[in-house]
C-alpha cells in the first residue's frame, strides 16, 4: 500500500525512483541493488580505494625496498611481519606457477561472478556489497600485474630437483644464464647450463608482505604462513570470507521459516 509520502510497505505499489524490484520467497517486495545509487557507491568506492591501495603499495615496495635478495628484509613488526620484494609467477600465494593465461581467464570469470551477485542482490545487503568490492579490487589489482608486469622466469634442474628464479635475464653465454632482480637486472646470479635452464617471459604478480611466525617442534621449525603476499591477496581473502558469511546467514534464514501472527499466538487453555 502506498502512503502519502510515496514510500512502500511491501505491497504491490513501488515508487518509480526506487529502481528495479523483485519479490522474495515470502512475496515481499525487494529493491535490487542494480537500481540503487548507494549500493553502487558502496561497491565501486570500495573497489576503487582497494585498487589504488594495492597498486600504490606494490609500486612503493618495488621502488623503495632493498632489491638485493642477500640483504635482510625491512622489519615491520619484529618476529611477526617483514617487507621484501618477491615476484609471483603463479596465482594466490604462489600456487599454479606458469599458468598465467588460465589465471587471467579465471580473473575475468570472477569479475563476471561479482557483477552477477551484485545485480541480483537487494539494496540492504551492505556487507555483501563491500565484500564484492574487495573481491573486485583484489582481482583487478592482480590482473593488472599479470598483464603489465612481465618478467623472465628461469627454470632449472639440480640433482633431479626443479627450481626457478624470477627476474630479468641480463646475459646468456656458454657458461649459462645471468639473471638479476626485476626490473633493473641488479645483483645477477649465474644459472649454469649444466642445470638445463629454460627461460620464459610471462606476467607476474608483485608481492612484498611476509608473515614470520614459526612453529617449533623440537629441532624442527615450521613457518606458519610461508607465502609472500600483497594487498590484493589480503582483500580477496577478506572479501571471500565475508561472502561466505553472507551465504551462511542466507541459509540460516531459509532454514528458520517465519511464523505467521496466528501461529505465534499462545494457545488458549481450558
Amino acid at each position: 500500500m502506498k502512503n502519502t509520502k510515496g514510500s512502500f510497505d511491501g505491497g504491490d505499489s513501488v515508487p518509480q525512483n526506487m529502481g528495479a524490484v523483485t519479490a522474495d520467497g515470502n512475496g515481499n517486495t525487494v529493491v535490487l541493488a542494480k537500481g540503487h545509487f548507494c549500493s553502487h557507491l558502496r561497491l565501486w568506492l570500495t573497489a576503487a580505494i582497494g585498487v589504488v591501495a594495492d597498486l600504490w603499495t606494490k609500486n612503493w615496495a618495488f621502488t623503495c625496498l632493498e632489491s638485493d635478495p642477500q640483504k635482510d628484509p625491512l622489519v615491520i613488526i619484529p618476529h611477526i611481519m617483514t617487507f621484501r620484494q618477491s615476484l609471483n609467477p603463479g596465482a594466490l600465494f604462489g600456487m599454479g606457477k606458469g599458468l598465467t593465461a588460465l589465471f587471467i581467464g579465471a580473473s575475468i570469470l570472477a569479475l563476471g561472478f561479482v557483477f552477477f551477485l551484485f545485480l541480483h542482490s537487494s539494496r540492504d545487503r551492505r556487507s555483501l556489497h563491500c565484500a564484492l568490492g574487495l573481491v573486485l579490487a583484489g582481482a583487478l589489482g592482480n590482473l593488472y600485474d599479470r598483464t603489465h608486469v612481465i618478467a623472465d622466469v628461469v627454470k632449472y634442474t639440480v640433482s633431479g630437483q626443479t627450481g626457478s628464479f624470477v627476474g630479468k635475464v641480463v646475459e646468456q653465454s656458454e657458461r649459462g644464464v645471468l639473471v638479476g632482480t626485476w626490473p633493473s637486472g641488479d645483483y645477477p646470479r649465474l644459472i649454469s647450463n649444466v642445470w638445463a635452464p629454460e627461460i620464459r617471459s610471462q606476467g607476474v604478480v608483485r608481492d612484498f608482505v611476509k608473515m614470520e611466525p614459526k612453529l617449533k617442534l623440537g629441532n624442527w621449525s615450521i613457518e606458519i604462513w610461508p607465502w609472500v603476499f600483497n594487498v590484493a591477496d589480503a582483500m580477496l581473502v577478506v572479501g571471500v570470507g565475508v561472502l561466505m558469511l553472507n551465504f551462511w546467514w542466507d541459509r540460516r534464514a531459509e532454514s528458520c521459516p517465519i511464523k505467521s501472527p496466528v501461529e505465534s499466538l499462545p494457545s488458549a487453555s481450558v
